[in-house]
C-alpha cells in the first residue's frame, strides 16, 4: 500500500471513529437498517402504514441504505431528506440488482463468462458502473461468484460457471470494473460479491434448498472466488438464504467472521440477502425475529435488507446485554467506511448529476462494447460440413421459431433497470446482412405477458404454424431455427426439472428436418440444455445464450462470418437430466474403469461422458497444439509451454486450456483442474509460443484442517483446447 493511499485510509478511519462516538445506539442500529423502495419520492410523503414507518424511520437517522430506488431526483430527494433532517445528517447508500448493465445490457454473465476474456468482462461491468451511477445509484448486488454444478438451478446465468479457477479470475475482473481504480469518483459504484457461501450447491437444483457438503469442497471449489473478489478490494460481501451444516449462513459466524473478517481480513460490510436474517426463523434456527437479529449481528452479518430484525429489536438486545454493544459499533464502522470511501459524505449528492442521467444510459460507445461482449460470448458445438458461415450470397434463407422476432426475451433475466423490447432481435439482425430472409414464427411458444415476478407461461398443445414451418423449410435453401428459453426462465426462483427445449420448439424442429436438413439451430438459454437428439442430427449448432441489448446484430456477424465464434463452454452440457450434477473436475471413485461385468462406476442407460465438456468450442478455423515442454528446474515456478499453430484459412481466437491432476495425496484431488488459460488471436498459417507458469497457488489444495498445502508427488498435465483434449505430459514435485 502506497504511502498516498496509507494516509487517505488513515484519514478515513479517523473520520468514522470521530462519528461513531458521537452517535447514539439507535442511529448506530439504524445505520444497519436497509429499506427497499416504497413510495413515489417526488410525490407527498406517505401517510399511514408500514409506508409512513419507513419514511420517519428516514427522518430519525434509522435508515442507512435504500435499495431499488432510481433516478437522480428520487435519490437526491431522499438523500437531502436525511442529510437535512436527521441529527448527524449520514448519507445513504443507493443498492441495486446491477447485474450484466443497467439501462444497455450486456450477455448474462453465464454468457460473458463463456468468453473467456477477462478484459472484455471487466469493462462490461465498468458500462455497467458508469450507467447505474448515473442514475443515482452507487452499489450493487453483484458480481454472484456462487460455483454451480446444477444446470437445473435458475441461478446458474448470473455466475460464471461450474469451475473454481475461471470462477476466481472473473469475480476479480468483475469487481475491478464495478468499483474501478477510485471508488469516490462518481462513475464508479461499490461491487458485493454473493451469496456466502455454497448457494449454487442448492440440493437438487431447487432455489433457496438446503446445501449439505463437505468441507473440502467448500474450501477448494466454494471459497476461492470469494477470496478473490476479497483480495481485489470488494466493498460489500452478501450471505444468503441456504442453510450450510445445519446453520444458515447468514447465522454463520464460522463463514463471516473466523474466514471472511478474520483469516482474509475482509474490511467492509456483510449484508443480508433479502429478508434472510428473518427466514433464519422458518429454518428453525430462530425462535422469534428479535432472536434472529441477535444471531445475526453475532455470526457478523452487518447490515439487515428488508427483515425489520435489526431495527426493531437490536437496540433493546444491547439494553439486555444480549449483544455487546462492540459488535454494533464493528458493523457500523465498516458501514460508515464505504460511504466514506464512496466520497458521500465529501458530497452527498455526487451520484445525483442530471446531465449525467440523461448523457450515459444507452451510450453509443456502451452499445458498441456490449455488441463486442455478445459476439465473444458465443460458443459454436457444432458445425458439420462447414455449414456455417452463411455465403452472403446465400439465398432462399428460412427463420424459423418464436424467439428469432423477440426484442425482448434476448435481454435475459435480472435487468430490472432495462426498458422492455429494448434487444435487437434476430431477425432485425439478419435483414441488415440479406433481403433474402423468410421469417415464420411457428407455433407460439412463450406467453408475451412474461414479466419478471411470475413465471413463463409455455404452449404445450397448441400446433398451428408447424405445417407453415415445413412448408417455408421446404423451398428454403437453408434454415434457421431460433429456439430455446425465454429469457426470464432462467434466474432467480426460475429452476427447472427438464432441461430440453421448452413447448413444442423439439417437435417444430423434428418436423422441419425431415425435409431440409441444412439447418443451424440457434440457441438461446441461461443454462446448459439437454439436446441429445439436436446434437446428434442437426450439423450446425450455435449457443448464443441471452446476449443483451445487440443481441441481434452480433448473431448475424458470427452466422455470416463477419466474427470467428471463440467462446467456451463455462458449464458442462449433460447427455441426459440424471447426470445431474456433472462437471469435468471430478473425482475418482475406486472403480473408475470398465470392467468386464457390470461393477464399475456407470449407469446402465447413458454414458458417464457430458454431451459437450467444460471448455469446450469449436472455431471457423482449425487449431493445432504441438511441442509440449516441461521445465521444473525452478518447482517453486514450473513453465510449461506449447506452440498454438492456425492450420486454418481464417483468422480466430483459441482458449489454450491448461490442467493439472495432483496424483496422489492426502486428500485426494479432481481427475483434472483448470489452473491456466490465455485466449490469443493468430492468423491462419500462423505459430505462437504459448507459456504458463504453475505456483504453489496453482498447484497446492486446502486439507481437511482448512491448512493450504503443497506436497510433493507426480502431477499430470494436459494443455489443450477443452477439459478433455489437449497434449499430455507430466512432472515431479520432490
Amino acid at each position: 500500500m502506497n504511502n498516498t493511499i496509507m494516509a487517505q485510509k488513515n484519514t478515513i478511519d479517523q473520520r468514522v471513529d470521530s462519528l461513531l462516538s458521537q452517535m447514539t445506539l439507535e442511529e448506530k442500529v439504524g445505520q444497519m437498517n436497509q429499506y427497499n423502495g416504497f413510495w413515489d419520492v417526488t410525490g407527498p410523503a406517505p401517510q399511514g402504514g408500514n409506508a409512513e414507518i419507513k419514511y420517519q424511520h428516514l427522518k430519525q437517522g434509522l435508515v442507512g441504505s435504500m435499495l431499488n430506488v432510481t433516478g437522480t431526483k428520487e435519490v437526491r430527494k431522499l438523500q437531502k431528506l436525511v442529510i437535512e433532517e436527521t441529527r448527524l445528517g449520514i448519507p445513504l447508500i443507493f443498492g441495486y440488482d446491477v447485474i450484466h448493465g443497467y439501462k444497455t445490457l450486456a450477455p448474462i454473465p453465464l454468457a460473458e463468462a463463456a468468453s473467456w476474456d477477462l478484459k472484455a468482462i471487466q469493462n462490461s461491468a465498468r458500462i455497467a458502473a458508469d450507467e447505474a451511477s448515473a442514475v443515482g445509484l452507487n452499489w450493487t448486488f453483484a458480481p454472484m461468484v456462487d460455483i454451480s454444478r446444477d444446470a437445473r438451478w435458475g441461478r446458474v446465468m448470473e455466475g460464471a460457471g461450474e469451475d473454481t479457477y475461471l470462477g476466481a479470475k472473473i469475480a476479480e475482473a468483475r469487481v475491478r470494473g464495478f468499483q474501478g481504480d477510485d471508488l469516490s469518483k462518481p462513475n464508479t459504484i461499490a461491487a458485493c460479491a454473493k451469496h456466502f457461501a455454497a448457494y449454487g450447491f442448492a440440493e437438487a437444483g431447487r432455489e433457496y434448498n438446503t446445501v449439505d457438503i463437505g468441507t473440502s469442497t467448500l474450501f477448494n471449489a466454494i471459497l476461492p472466488p470469494f477470496k478473490a473478489a476479497v483480495d481485489a478490494n470488494v466493498k460489500t460481501v452478501m450471505n444468503g438464504f441456504n442453510i450450510l451444516n445445519g446453520v444458515p449462513v447468514t447465522g454463520s459466524t464460522f463463514l463471516q467472521r473466523d474466514i471472511l473478517k478474520q483469516k482474509w481480513g475482509f474490511e467492509g460490510f456483510v449484508i443480508s440477502d433479502w429478508a434472510s436474517v428473518g427466514e433464519m426463523v422458518p429454518h428453525g434456527f430462530a425462535n422469534d425475529l428479535k432472536h434472529a437479529s441477535e444471531l445475526g449481528v453475532k455470526a457478523g452479518c452487518d447490515m439487515d435488507m428488508e427483515s425489520y430484525a435489526y431495527v426493531n429489536h437490536l437496540v433493546e438486545s444491547v439494553k439486555e446485554g444480549k449483544v455487546d454493544e462492540k459488535l454494533i459499533d464493528d458493523a457500523v464502522r465498516r458501514i460508515l467506511k464505504v460511504k466514506f470511501e464512496l466520497g458521500l459524505f465529501d458530497d452527498p449528492y455526487r451520484y445525483c448529476d442530471e446531465k449525467r442521467e440523461r448523457e450515459r444510459p444507452y451510450h453509443k460507445d456502451h452499445q458498441e462494447a456490449v455488441l463486442d461482449m455478445a459476439l465473444k460470448s458465443m460458443v459454436l458445438l457444432k458445425n458439420e460440413g462447414n455449414l456455417l458461415p452463411i455465403k452472403k450470397d446465400q439465398q432462399r434463407i428460412a427463420v424459423i421459431g418464436d424467439l428469432a422476432d423477440d426484442k425482448n426475451s434476448p435481454l435475459g433475466s435480472w435487468r430490472l433497470g432495462s426498458d422492455d423490447n429494448t434487444a435487437v432481435s434476430v431477425l432485425e439482425g439478419l435483414k441488415a446482412y440479406s433481403n433474402e430472409i423468410n421469417y415464420l414464427q411457428g407455433p407460439k411458444v412463450f406467453d408475451d405477458s412474461a414479466n419478471f415476478l411470475e413465471n413463463v407461461l409455455i404452449n404445450e398443445t397448441d400446433t398451428s404454424g408447424i405445417d407453415e414451418a415445413v412448408a417455408l423449410a421446404k423451398e428454403s435453401d437453408i434454415v434457421l431455427m431460433v429456439l430455446g428459453e425465454h429469457g426470464f426462465q432462467s434466474g432467480e426462483a426460475r429452476s427447472r426439472t427438464k432441461l430440453n427445449l421448452p413447448g413444442l420448439q423439439l417437435n417444430v424442429l423434428k418436423a422441419v428436418y425431415k425435409v431440409n436438413k441444412n439447418i443451424v439451430l440457434i440457441l438461446m438459454n441461461g443454462r446448459p440444455l439437454t439436446i441429445n437428439w439436436e446434437a446428434e442430427n442437426i450439423p450446425a449448432i450455435l449457443e448464443t445464450w441471452q446476449l443483451g441489448s445487440q443481441a441481434g446484430n452480433a448473431i448475424a456477424k458470427v452466422l455470416f462470418g463477419d466474427y470467428n465464434p471463440s467462446g467456451k463452454l463455462p458449464m458442462t452440457f449433460p447427455r441426459s437430466l440424471g447426470q445431474i450434477p456433472i462437471y469435468y473436475n471430478h473425482f475418482n471413485t475406486g472403480r473408475p474403469i470398465k470392467e468386464p461385468n457390470v461393477f464399475w462406476s456407470h449407469y446402465n442407460d447413458e454414458k458417464n461422458e457430458p454431451l459437450f465438456p467444460f471448455g469446450y468450442g469449436l472455431s471457423y478455423t482449425n487449431f493445432t497444439y504441438s511441442n509440449l515442454k516441461i521445465d521444473t528446474s525452478d518447482q517453486k515456478n514450473v513453465k510449461v509451454s506449447v506452440t498454438l499453430t492456425n492450420s486454418g484459412d481464417m483468422e480466430g481466437e483459441e482458449v489454450a486450456q491448461l490442467y493439472i491432476h495432483d496424483k496422489v495425496a492426502s486428500v485426494t484431488r479432481p481427475v483434472k483442474e483448470l489452473k491456466g488459460f490465455q485466449k490469443i488471436k493468430i492468423s491462419p498459417r500462423e505459430s505462437k509460443e504459448i507459456k504458463f507458469v504453475l505456483t504453489d497457488s496453482e498447484l497446492g489444495f486446502f486439507n481437511n484442517d482448512h491448512e493450504f498445502i503443497v506436497e510433493p508427488g507426480r502431477f499430470d498435465i494436459m494443455v489443450g483446447t477443452n477439459s478433455q483434449e489437449g497434449l499430455t505430459g507430466s512432472f515431479l514435485i520432490d
